[in-house]
């Protein structure tokens, strides 16, 4: 395919994944704002308040750009896990496999798609957190490339996700049990140097801790981990992902029967 028309494709399926998850923002954008906003109160200001400083900020600015993080986490998976699996669901993936289109540009479509609503998200929650608190950009370039390589990352894995899924139960079964727990004990509410040296080194085989510091070192100027060695992980992370989705793509991998 001639470039032009590589972008043409590129640029309807993300279009179409924009307007999906736009369209039915009562179920996409608000959710999300509604739960990050408890966050805010009840963690932020109730237990906030009691806890004091952590990491020289209050306890509110300490989790800010963790919230912020797993919001975006959360939504680039779900966009594109949810999509690319109804896609499967009513068969109308197979008049986009029998295309012409490339599986990179697929792949690329609905990654960027999910990336446009996990971003979405984390400018919404940015919002809602300077109704409760102040924050200054310590690194604007760390915040950029964290956030934009975080959300692609995690829209890599709702791919991958959809494409193994045979029902629709099995697209909550990795957000229940692998997400959720990885997020919570991913360093969004406390700092791992609180925990005994054994559970510091548990924390460090956590990929979310990685993409958590590395956005509050953009934020705040402070992390658990050198935010360079965040960047690198995440990189990788990408790299073995993409390769695998596409590995899948070409083999038909829950798509070809």
């Amino acid at each position: 395919m001639k470039l032009d028309a590589l972008w043409v494709a590129f640029y309807t399926i993300v279009l179409r994944e924009v307007r999906r998850f736009t369209r039915i923002w009562p179920q996409t954008l608000l959710p999300p704002a509604v739960t990050m906003t408890l966050y805010f109160i009840i963690f932020g200001n109730l237990i906030g308040s009691r806890i004091g400083e952590m990491g020289g900020f209050n306890y509110m600015q300490f989790i800010v750009p963790g919230l912020i993080m797993m919001a975006v986490i959360t939504n680039s998976y779900a966009n594109v896990v949810s999509s690319f699996f109804s896609m499967k669901f009513q068969r109308s993936i197979e008049e986009l496999l029998v295309s012409p289109v490339p599986n990179w540009v697929i792949l690329a479509g609905y990654v960027t798609g999910g990336m446009a609503r996990g971003l979405g998200i984390g400018v919404i929650v940015t919002a809602l957190s300077l109704a409760f608190t102040q924050l200054s950009i310590h690194s604007l370039p760390m915040v950029v490339v964290t956030v934009f390589l975080t959300s692609a990352l995690f829209s890599l894995g709702g791919f991958i996700n959809a494409m193994l899924a045979t029902k629709f139960d099995d697209i909550s079964i990795v957000p229940t049990f692998v997400l959720t727990p990885l997020t919570y004990l991913g360093g969004v509410f406390y700092s791992i140097d609180m925990l005994p040296g054994f559970w510091q080194g548990v924390s460090m085989a956590n990929p979310i801790l990685y993409m958590v510091n590395g956005f509050r070192f953009g934020i705040l100027g402070v992390s658990d981990v050198n935010p360079f060695v965040s960047l690198g992980m995440i990189l990788v992370f990408i790299v073995v992902l993409a390769f695998i989705a596409l590995r899948m793509l070409e083999r038909g991998k829950g798509i070809r029967h």
